[in-house]
């Protein structure tokens, strides 16, 4: 790691950003723990690549303030390659190969770590060293954007829709790269994508953007347990059991779904909830927990609440 190093690779306090009349981001409030994978997800049009951005210095803002390892964006030139962003749209130069590319990147780091063949190796597009990158793949693109991240030893890699353009092979070589960086080298990690399956294997912690604002964050495990637990029942008395349950205040019903009761628990476990169905001659055939989602936690925030 390099002198940058930081309990907090990136803190965000009350950032602001409008264009005219409008407001992208209101309030925004997000810090990464060291060594975690951090995933940013939200509706398009919610802020995602502005906040990026901002935090890479592209963008002013009108308030608030950004430290990226301890410096503001506009210094982050000081970092010497402990940062790296990688946009959605590789912008390599298009009549270079991909070796010559990787050769102009080894001359720009301030202390390479890596050979281009390393970074080849390690992105599995050795095969692609002599192609012009005007002729990859989006694929393949992306992966050379990528090993351009890597001939250094970054601290923080901000990643924009790191899963585009990738086939399942590459997803998971992505994903285990993305393992194998944060474990090994201790590199954090801010992923911006819409693939939430793919953050949700990978992510520690998560961020979900909502109108401009921070709506949710933190550990994702966190996330899911603030939700109350959803249990499936399948009985002889649907009914009756419904009764029974929301009387004794043990759960709620959610909805009723191809003979199966969704409920909501209130109290105790589910055991409790299938000793007192037993108990009143109840014949249960199937109870199961349902566990939340990323997809689920993500849609039942940003989803607007019905209008009466």
């Amino acid at each position: 790691m390099t002198a940058f190093q930081n309990e907090s690779p990136l803190k965000i306090s009350n950032l602001h950003k409008s264009y005219g009349n409008f407001n992208v981001i209101r309030n925004l409030n997000l810090e990464l723990t060291a060594n975690s994978i951090h995933g940013l997800v939200g509706l398009n049009g919610s802020g995602k690549t502005t906040t990026l951005e901002c935090i890479l210095g592209m963008q002013e803002f009108n308030q608030g303030t950004i430290e990226v390892l301890g410096l503001r964006p506009s210094q982050l030139y000081k970092s010497r390659g402990a940062i790296v962003g990688i946009f959605d749209t590789p912008s390599l130069h298009p009549n270079l190969t991909v070796r010559q590319s990787l050769e102009h990147a080894r001359l720009l780091c301030d202390k390479p770590v890596r050979s281009c063949e390393d970074v080849e190796t390690l992105l599995g597009i050795t095969a692609y060293r002599g192609f012009k990158i005007r002729h990859l793949s989006l694929g393949n693109k992306r992966r050379a954007s990528i090993a351009h991240a890597l001939i250094g030893n970054p601290e923080l890699v901000v990643l924009d829709e790191p899963f585009n353009g990738l086939d399942a092979e590459g997803v998971e070589d992505v994903l285990q790269l993305i393992r194998d960086l944060n474990h090994e080298q201790g590199t954090a990690f801010l992923l911006s994508s819409h693939q939430l399956p793919y953050l949700e294997q990978i992510c520690s912690h998560l961020a979900i953007l909502h109108q401009g604002t921070i709506a949710v964050s933190g550990k994702i495990e966190s996330l899911f347990e603030a939700h109350k637990t959803q249990i499936l029942i399948a009985c002889d008395q649907p009914d009756r059991a419904i009764a029974l349950v929301e009387k004794a205040g043990v759960a709620k019903l959610k909805s009723t779904e191809q003979s199966l009761l969704q409920f909501e628990l209130l109290k105790g476990d589910s055991a409790q909830l299938n000793r007192l169905l037993v108990q009143a001659d109840i014949g249960v055939s199937e109870l199961s927990l349902k566990r939340d989602s990323l997809v689920s936690l993500f849609h039942e925030i940003t989803t607007p609440e019905p209008q009466d």
